[in-house]
């Protein structure tokens, strides 16, 4: 055991003393501090456009974040996604950044929370109290098809909103739209529900403002009625035909102007001053540790070797299995096993409510153009700029290279708490 140790901390030490540690290391900041980085190898070149002179060339070997939102995968990249989801959380309630215009924050807008209905009693950690009388199969389907419920709500919500506003449903495009930002959690017990912020903007999105009739009372009576009414009806599953519909428990919640004093009134009423903080927390809560698998599961007996708990290993069984089934080819079921069923995006939105997270990436890498522009004296339309990369590798080359990431990704990590906590304080 002891010759074990050492001859471990003689690896940390020589990969720390080798001559190419410090560029390797100054590449991994730059990722900060990605624990499975794409190695690219090629050049990035600046021409002058009018004397043809090669004004900067940077080449070589270059590491890339690999992107991955999931926490157990890389915590660098989940932390860079939990960053750009608050941006476009906030941008959609507050206004005033990423093309969003300030006086959204005088729209009819609540927070919605909806849940999965009950598939048997379950323990305070969501084991079921009775494993063998567990609607498994019906837990499966409703995470299958949340995606759908969702999007069927939504359709239901219009119509509501058409009929208390007066006007016929094909004409509610005209008058008003409906703008959202919706993200996905899994409850203790491996049921989905969602947490969402619906705004009623007039009908141009978030440039126009709502009509008169539209107010938040409104709005909220219509979700209530849009909640009831929406159900699938599944194909028969041995002998059964489920009616799939959310739970009972509804939070609907209006959301008050930013000027407000605290976070959350007695009323009930949630201020979106600090609700993109709020709501992002849900939104990048999937991409922490999950007591599932981080990836597809490839036979039953991959199951079988996942250290979670068996309530989460029954659910898997039970996907796997339906997933044979040919009346559920459509759900895919077995590519989505190691998600519990749940086949859609942790985090999406209606395409009026704000930026994008494609929006986002491109803002910043125009950013750390335009910085290295500044620093050769240039501006872009007088240069020319070729980036001619080719994918080499994938991760880390050893077990101490992911190590020392993975301490340089904890770090800033605990630096950004550091920061965050002082700044409350002040």
């Amino acid at each position: 055991m002891v010759r074990t140790d050492r001859a471990v901390v003689d690896r940390y030490q020589r990969r720390l003393q080798s001559t190419d540690y410090g560029r390797w290391r100054e590449q991994v900041e730059a990722t900060g501090g990605c624990t499975h980085p794409v190695r690219m190898t090629g050049a990035w070149t600046v021409t002058d456009n009018n004397t043809s002179q090669v004004l900067a060339h940077k080449g070589g070997h270059v590491m890339v974040p690999c992107g991955n939102r999931r926490e157990s995968v890389c915590a660098a990249c989940s932390d860079r996604y939990a960053a750009d989801a608050f941006h476009l959380l906030r941008a959609g309630l507050s206004g005033g950044t990423k093309g969003v215009p300030e006086h959204v924050t005088e729209r009819p807008r609540v927070f919605l929370t909806l849940t999965a209905p009950s598939f048997g009693p379950v323990r305070d950690d969501g084991q079921p109290r009775f494993p063998t009388r567990y609607d498994y199969t019906g837990h499966v389907l409703f995470n299958a098809h949340a995606g759908q419920l969702w999007h069927r709500f939504v359709i239901a919500l219009r119509r509501h909103l058409a009929k208390a506003a007066g006007i016929r449903v094909r004409d509610f495009a005209d008058h008003a739209r409906l703008s959202y930002a919706k993200v996905a959690e899994y409850q203790r017990r491996g049921a989905i529900h969602f947490h969402a912020v619906i705004r009623l903007d007039g009908p141009g999105g978030a440039s126009d403002q709502a009509p008169a009739w539209a107010t938040p009372d409104l709005l909220a009576d219509a979700i209530h009625s849009a909640h009831a009414q929406v159900q699938i009806t599944t194909p028969e599953i041995d002998g059964q035909v489920r009616e799939l519909a959310w739970g009972r428990q509804i939070d609907v919640r209006t959301i008050k102007p930013a000027n407000a004093p605290d976070f959350e009134d007695g009323d009930g009423e949630i201020t979106d001053d600090r609700l993109s903080s709020y709501v992002a927390k849900y939104a990048t809560k999937g991409t922490g540790k999950s007591e599932a698998a981080d990836r597809p599961i490839r036979s039953d007996a991959h199951i079988e070797q996942l250290r979670i708990n068996e309530h989460y290993k029954q659910l898997m069984r039970t996907a796997w299995a339906l997933g044979d089934r040919p009346e559920l080819d459509h759900l895919n079921l077995r590519r989505w096993c190691h998600m519990l069923a749940f086949r859609g995006h942790f985090l999406s939105k209606s395409k009026a409510f704000s930026t994008t997270f494609k929006q986002i990436r491109g803002d910043r890498q125009r950013f750390r153009l335009e910085a290295a522009l500044d620093e050769l004296g240039v501006t872009e339309d007088t240069v020319t700029v070729v980036n001619h990369w080719d994918m080499t590798s994938v991760g880390h080359r050893t077990p101490e290279e992911r190590d020392i990431a993975e301490g340089i990704a904890q770090r800033r990590r605990d630096t950004r708490k550091h920061h965050h906590t002082t700044e409350r304080k002040d």
